[in-house]
């Protein structure tokens, strides 16, 4: 019957502790992940910063010391925004390993009063042991770990109590140990969020000051304004580099034809049509923050002639190719960062920038509405976005017109 009751005891004290151990390696898990995203964020603000760091011995560009520092700012509240998420998850660690701790001080107590009740059976119905030692653990003069001692002398058949008892106090050991070091992992993240926060301060008030120069200044707005120039050349450069390519393909496969056609005899092939581009969709949800054409910039307040238009997006939103195509380039461009560029039929190019991951590589072939990259906000000046654009040839055309022709 007694073993009946210390069987049963030993699987409810099992049982109670399972959800404690389940929740802790969740917990474990979590922070684990938590840990990885916090290491790859240093590594990515400690090559923002160094940008940063370059704008005070190098000339820059305006709207290039606007986007460093807007980044800078980005990273550096995204990583704020993990450390808390360390702090709090450290703090749910530290919660449950206290209520752990207080579950094995109960335990112990039990096991301790148990034990001294057994104890006190024995000196009164039997003699296994010296007087003296035995009145020492009843007097409580003795530590947990010296009554064990005594009781594995006096007591061969009561094993399996002991045994547990040495598990509880080792496993409390360790979760005092584990406790100490979760604490000073604590301290580390707050002291680390303490000083982002101060200088993502800082970074607020130098940006807010470098945009108040040029709004103010004349000079700096005309600076501007060439650069967004300079950087729509660059763009349309690569379409012009793009579409010379593929003129010089077509002409060597006409010429192959030709060629066929005279060894064969035969009259004048008939003109194969364009093939249509197919489907289209627009390859981002969200609403749009600038239109093709002439617009207000967004963060200098000056007019500026917008080549494509752009689509508010949200962190992990996926972008999609507008039509079948091919994968032509995927490069950075000034002032549009992450971009990827598709050629559909006809001689039609869309352009993809401020893409935070980009799934595809030169060369592959896309479907309508497939998966190529997800947005960001790298090289963008107002938060996330997708800059969208669209060429026929060398010319670009407004993009949403574009997606509703057939």
């Amino acid at each position: 019957m007694r073993f009946r009751f210390l069987f049963v005891g030993f699987l409810i004290v099992l049982l109670g502790t399972v959800p404690l151990w389940a929740a802790k390696k969740s917990t474990s898990s979590q922070l684990a992940k938590q840990r990885a995203e916090l290491k790859n964020l240093e590594a990515n603000l400690a090559k923002q910063r160094k940008k940063v760091r370059l704008l005070e011995s190098e000339e820059k560009g305006v709207l290039n010391t606007i986007a460093v520092l807007d980044e800078n700012l980005n990273r550096t509240k995204e990583y704020v925004q993990v450390l808390a998420k360390n702090e709090s998850t450290v703090k749910q660690l530290l919660a449950e390993i206290g209520h752990s701790l207080d579950s094995l001080d109960k335990e112990i107590a039990r096991r301790n009063r148990a034990m001294q009740k057994r104890i006190r059976e024995l000196y009164i119905h039997g003699d296994r042991g010296t007087p003296e030692e035995i009145l020492a653990i009843l007097k409580g003069e003795t530590s947990p770990e010296r009554q064990i001692y005594y009781v594995n002398r006096i007591l061969t058949d009561d094993r399996e109590k002991m045994d547990r008892l040495s598990w509880l106090l080792r496993e409390r050991a360790l979760k005092k140990r584990e406790a100490s070091g979760r604490l000073s992992e604590l301290r580390s993240l707050q002291s680390k969020k303490t000083a982002e926060e101060e200088g993502l301060k800082q970074q607020i008030q130098t940006q807010g000051a470098v945009l108040a120069s040029v709004q103010k200044s004349k000079s700096l707005q005309t600076k501007a304004i060439q650069e967004i120039e300079r950087n729509q050349k660059t763009m349309l450069s690569l379409i012009r580099q793009l579409e010379k390519k593929r003129e010089q393909e077509l002409a060597q496969a006409k010429k192959k034809k030709n060629s066929k056609k005279k060894a064969a005899g035969k009259n004048a092939l008939p003109r194969i049509p364009v093939k249509p581009i197919g489907p289209k969709c627009l390859p981002l949800n969200g609403s749009i923050i600038a239109e093709y054409g002439m617009h207000e910039h967004p963060v200098l307040h000056i007019m500026t002639r917008n080549l494509g238009v752009e689509i508010r997006g949200k962190k992990g939103d996926k972008i999609k190719a507008a039509a079948a195509g091919n994968v032509v380039m995927v490069t950075e461009i000034d002032g549009r960062g992450p971009s990827v560029i598709i050629e559909h039929e006809g001689g039609v190019y869309s352009v993809y920038g401020h893409m935070s991951s980009i799934r595809v590589k030169e060369g592959d072939r896309v479907g309508n509405c497939e998966d190529i990259g997800t947005v960001g906000d790298l090289a963008s000046l107002n938060g996330i976005k997708l800059y969208f654009q669209i060429s026929e040839g060398t010319d670009t055309v407004d993009p949403l017109k574009w997606l509703k022709k057939k």
